[in-house]
Order: structure tokens, then C-alpha cells, then sequence
């Protein structure tokens, strides 16, 4: 086919967003559809920042799909724009990068903002199947509609005068966009009070009408009280009662405070304007940056480092968690999604502040100082120790094919290419799994019982583990400092437990495992959980096979009667013929694989830590709030 000009399209308004909506929202996964709502509450936020608004109410609609965000900030301006001779409101609800937040010349509309691309509201607009848009200032109330992204409706003006000021955006997703449209209630109350925190003195409401629920947050000390939340959240004890926390504002404003915990993990949650900036950035490096030179001079200057030891950057950060907030003029974010800050002077400015604040914390409370000088000693210690026990596994795994794990059943092919390692519970499972598989590109890994839970196991105590010591030798990739994703042996490596309740707990002490300690991997989309039946449903001469009971149900309401169903329970894959373990779960061509991402990080920390973590109340919560979803319990 002739390449000319008549096959360039050329798309209008807010088509593109339509046809792309992955490039301005991040896809339409769970993740893009709560990013609807995010980008219509900063706006609200940013009413808030600038100081025009005192309170925002989110309410969640009882459909599940619709959402409604108001404010009592000064209102979208309504009067008609002399360039286009639309209204304020039509514009910046049907127009890409139209709004009030590009002035930076110091007579703007709003000196620091999270909204700076000024395609938010119009890519919610474009991606909804109904938007309502209602307005008071000026003493009188306006309302217009839309439907994916164009006006259906004038502006309407009410009747009578009105009182307050404010704006409020009603939006109910397009189903032809987003495969699935109910929200979930818990990720919307979680930001929300994140906000809160963040705009401290700000009142912040939600309303669930799902579940008939209300909320109101409102937090006067801000980060701080953030700090001691992320704390309880993480079981994370604190090794020092006071924790360090400063504000320093000159035109623009860092917030920021922290606490070393006994925790063998480094957790920072930061922010730019109010935005979650999960990616890290800038501001992430200025802190790192100055938080290790202000401790490194304090150790120095008072000769505290023992003979012998080595302190590291990881080592002085070992245990810290600390929120960061920072309020710039114009914030320069990777992409619409907002998720790393990339303004290169941000870095010197917090750097410049944090550095000679926390040094001088550090010497006005010096016994303070002493637990923590004594904390980061400790870490570098066990780190070396656990840098060594690393490189001998590493040194073994890379020596010949003869060290690798007797247990492990390899495949023939030499190189990565298509290969796989299925981890399999048990010697029975992996005695079916070794006759079923394909030899050339399928390795067996059977482990013996439940694996080590590694929530809160330190790298040292993980590599005493022989099971999980074998599963690090077979992948070949190490773990910790020697960890290197180039020598990674496989292409994939997948979890394969029975589908029981037992088999769901190994598959989950094995994410955590992965999550904690070879994270990489999961972002790499290397780990994948495999989904073996758990029952066979004979009916006349066809042969199904269902995960769980809710496949089990669906397959008998489609056979509608057919014939009299025969169904059979497995109770592990090692009662199982190898050819039918492979037709049902090895095979490529016909079995199902779930491939294991992280969608939301800070969700997904929250989460592992309460059903990981030592603190058993977090598991109890959990499941007393759930108690009533289940219907069916395994035992």
C-alpha cells in the first residue's frame, strides 16, 4: 500500500485521548481509574495549597461507577475567554492544556500547584460517559454537562442568588473505556487522608455511599501525624522517642520528617504540591544526598566509626522512614501519571535545606544521635556479614552445572531463551510435574513444606534457609548486593502450589519472598503464578477443568443441564497424571498464568506488612472486616 498524506489522521479536541487514554491517564487498569479521580481532587487540592479553599468532600456514588468531588474554593471562572469566546468552564473541561496555572511571571492565579500540565480535568471529561460540572461564585450557581468530553448542555444559570463559593465535578466513567468502573472505596478514603495530612488544617470528607460509610480527616500537625500513621502501619518499632522533623520556606517550601526504626528496610513516601511521587525524583535524591553527609560529618567529626567497619550510604538509611513534601512553583513531572519529579535544582534545594538542619539535631540531642550512630554500626556489620554469605552462594551457583540443587530437575536448553523454573510444593507434586513437563525448556524446583516467612528476616537469616538458599542457587541471579537480573538462568519463573487454601499460603510466603528480597524480578514481569484446577467436571463426554469454586459454578450454569455433571476434587497436584498436570497447567498453548505486578506500591507495602508482618492484630482487623465476604472457608 502507497505511504501518502491521506493515511495521516488527524485527531480533534479531545479525540486523542480517547483513542490513546494510556498516554494521559496510564492505562485502564485499576490504576487509570482511580487516576480519574485523583486528577479532579488536585484540582480542589490545589484551591486548598493556594489558600481559597478550607474543605473537600469526595463522594462515591451508590452505583459504584460515579464519583463527585466539591470544593469550597473560589469557583471555575464562568465569564467567556477573549481568545476563544468559550467560557472559563468550557474550556478547561473540553480544551487540553487550558487553565490557570501556567502563569509563572508572579501574577498567577497559583503559586505552587500539582495540576501544572492543565490537561487533567478535560482527559476526565474525555474518558467519562457523563460529566456535570456545577459552580457558585459571584453570588450565583452555574451548571453545564458533557458526555465524553463534549458539551451537551449550555451554561445554565439558576435562578436566585446563591451563597458560598465553590466548584463541583460529578463524573461517571465510560464502561467502552474501562474494562471495569467500580471504584474501590478503600484506595479513595486512603488518598484522601494522605491529603490531609499533606494540607494539614484542611477538612477532608468522604462519602461512601456504597457501603453507606462517612469520613472526615483533619490533621493540625500535618507529616507529623503521617509519620506516627506509617509507623503503626509498618509494625515498625522507632529506636529513638523523638523524631526529626523540619520546615523551611524561602518562595518555596520543604516539609520534612523522620525516624529510624529496628525495620531492615529503608521507607520513604514522598510528595511534590500534594502529588505522590511513588517513582521517587529530585527532591528523593536531595534528601538522600543530605541526610548521608549530615550523618557522615556527625561521625566524623565525633570519631564514632569502629576500626574496621564501613559505612555505607544503604547502611545509614537501614531502618529510616521519613515522609518528604515539597511545594515548588513549576514542578516538572515524568509523564501525566506525576510519579517522579524531575526539576534537577529541586535535588540542591533540599539537599541544601535538610543538611544543616538535621546536623544540628543531631548535636543538640546527643544521645539520640548515640542510638542512632549505634543502629547504622550494627547495620553495616550485619551487612557485610550478609554480603559475604551472598558472594559464596553466587561464587557456587556461577562455578559449574554440578552445584546446583540436587532436588532440581534442569532443562536441557543452554541458553535463557524460552525456559522456565516452575517451584512446585512438594516431592509428590514435583514427581508429576518432572514426568509431565517439557524437558527442553521446563525446570522443576520441588521445596519442601512452607517456606520461611521473610516479612521481617533479615538477608543473613534468608540465606540459612536451605530451601530458599536452593531456589536462589537454581535461578543463579544472587540475592542482595551480589544480585545481578543478567544471570538470571530463566526466562520466567513460576509458582505452582495446589489450588487449596495450603497451596495459596505457600504461593504467598513465596511473593513475599520475591517482593521483599528480589523485587527486580517482579518489576521485570520475570515472576508468574501458575493456576492449576481444582476440580474436573465430566459432563457426557467433555472435560472441563475449574480453578476455584466460582469457575466450578460458571461451567455447570453454561452446561444448563446438558447432561448429569460428574465432578471431582483434586487435593493436590501430586494425585495428578503428568499428562494431565500437563494439559491443564504446563502446557503453553492451553494453561493459564497470572503474571505478577505491583500496581500500586505503597498499597501493596501496606498490605504484605499486615498479613506478613509480626503484628498479628493487623491480620486480625483484616479478617474481621472481611469475615462476612466469605462464603466458603477451606479448611
Amino acid at each position: 500500500m502507497a505511504y501518502t498524506a491521506n493515511q495521516l489522521d488527524v485527531l480533534q479536541g479531545l479525540e486523542a485521548v480517547r483513542k490513546r487514554p494510556g498516554m494521559y491517564i496510564g492505562g485502564v487498569s485499576s490504576a487509570g481509574l482511580h487516576h480519574m479521580a485523583w486528577e479532579v481532587l488536585d484540582n480542589s487540592v490545589d484551591e486548598a495549597m493556594n489558600g481559597h479553599a478550607t474543605e473537600i468532600t469526595l463522594t462515591l456514588h451508590k452505583t459504584g461507577d460515579t464519583v463527585s468531588v466539591a470544593d469550597n474554593g473560589r469557583g471555575i471562572p464562568v465569564d467567556k475567554n477573549r481568545k476563544t469566546g468559550k467560557t472559563g468552564l468550557e474550556l478547561v473541561l473540553t480544551e487540553l492544556h487550558a487553565g490557570g496555572k501556567f502563569q509563572n511571571d508572579g501574577e498567577g492565579n497559583y503559586k505552587t500547584s500539582g495540576g501544572l500540565h492543565g490537561v487533567g480535568a478535560s482527559v476526565v471529561n474525555a474518558l467519562s460517559k457523563k460529566l456535570t460540572a456545577q459552580v457558585k461564585r459571584d453570588g450565583n450557581e452555574y451548571k453545564m454537562e458533557f458526555a465524553k468530553g463534549k458539551p451537551t448542555t449550555k451554561l445554565l444559570k439558576k435562578k436566585g442568588a446563591t451563597r458560598g463559593t465553590g466548584t463541583t465535578i460529578t463524573f461517571t466513567v465510560d464502561p467502552t473505556i474501562f474494562p471495569k468502573t467500580q471504584f474501590n472505596p478503600e484506595t479513595l478514603k486512603g488518598r484522601l487522608e494522605t491529603v490531609s495530612f499533606l494540607h494539614k488544617g484542611v477538612k477532608v470528607n468522604f462519602v461512601d455511599e456504597v457501603n453507606g460509610n462517612k469520613a472526615t480527616f483533619q490533621h493540625h500537625n500535618g507529616i507529623a501525624d503521617y509519620l506516627n500513621q506509617v509507623l503503626k502501619e509498618r509494625n515498625a518499632r522507632p529506636i529513638h522517642d523523638a523524631a526529626f522533623g523540619f520546615e523551611k520556606e524561602n518562595g518555596e517550601r520543604v516539609e520534612l520528617v523522620l525516624q529510624w526504626t529496628e525495620s531492615t528496610d529503608e521507607h520513604i513516601r514522598s510528595y511534590v504540591n500534594g502529588i505522590t511521587t511513588a517513582a521517587g525524583g529530585s527532591h528523593e535524591n536531595g534528601f538522600r544526598a543530605g541526610l548521608t553527609k549530615a550523618v557522615r560529618n556527625y561521625i566524623d567529626t565525633h570519631k564514632l566509626t569502629p576500626r574496621g567497619v564501613k559505612i555505607t550510604h544503604d547502611d545509614i538509611r537501614e531502618g529510616l522512614v521519613g515522609i518528604l513534601s515539597v511545594f515548588i512553583a513549576d514542578p516538572q513531572f515524568q509523564g501525566q501519571t506525576k510519579d517522579r519529579l524531575n526539576n534537577p535544582e529541586v535535588q540542591a534545594m533540599v539537599d541544601g535545606a535538610l543538611r544543616p538542619a538535621l546536623e544540628q539535631w543531631l548535636n543538640n540531642n546527643s544521645s539520640v544521635a548515640e542510638q542512632i550512630v549505634a543502629r547504622i554500626i550494627a547495620a553495616s556489620r550485619a551487612r557485610a556479614a550478609s554480603r559475604a554469605a551472598s558472594a559464596s552462594i553466587s561464587r557456587k551457583s556461577a562455578t559449574n552445572k554440578l552445584t546446583l540443587p540436587g532436588k532440581l530437575s534442569d532443562c536441557s536448553s543452554s541458553g535463557r531463551g524460552d525456559s522456565e523454573l516452575f517451584i512446585v510444593e512438594g516431592d509428590s507434586a514435583g514427581g508429576s510435574a518432572k514426568m509431565g513437563r517439557d524437558r527442553a525448556h521446563q525446570a522443576i524446583l520441588p521445596l519442601r513444606g512452607k517456606v520461611l516467612n521473610t516479612e521481617s528476616a533479615n538477608l543473613k537469616k534468608v540465606l540459612d534457609n536451605k530451601e530458599l538458599s536452593d531456589l536462589v542457587t537454581a535461578m543463579g541471579c544472587g540475592i542482595g548486593p551480589a544480585f545481578d537480573a543478567s544471570k538470571l538462568r530463566y526466562q520466567r519463573i513460576i509458582l505452582l502450589a495446589d489450588a487449596d487454601s495450603d497451596g495459596h499460603h505457600i504461593t504467598t510466603l513465596l511473593l513475599t519472598f520475591f517482593y521483599r528480597h528480589l523485587k527486580p524480578l517482579i518489576d521485570d514481569g520475570r515472576v508468574y503464578i501458575a493456576v492449576p484446577p481444582l476440580f474436573r467436571i465430566d459432563i457426557g463426554k467433555e472435560t472441563h477443568w475449574a480453578a476455584d469454586e466460582e469457575d466450578r459454578i460458571r461451567i455447570l450454569e453454561e452446561a444448563n443441564g446438558r447432561a448429569k455433571p460428574e465432578i471431582s476434587r483434586f487435593k493436590g497436584l501430586g494425585e495428578m497424571m503428568p499428562k494431565v498436570l500437563w494439559e491443564t497447567t504446563l502446557n503453553p498453548k492451553t494453561r493459564k498464568l497470572l503474571r505478577v505486578e505491583i500496581a500500586d506500591q505503597l498499597e501493596t507495602d501496606r498490605v504484605m506488612s499486615d498479613l506478613m508482618g509480626k503484628d498479628p492484630s493487623a491480620r486480625f482487623r483484616f479478617i474481621m472486616e472481611r469475615a462476612e465476604d466469605a462464603e466458603e472457608i477451606d479448611v
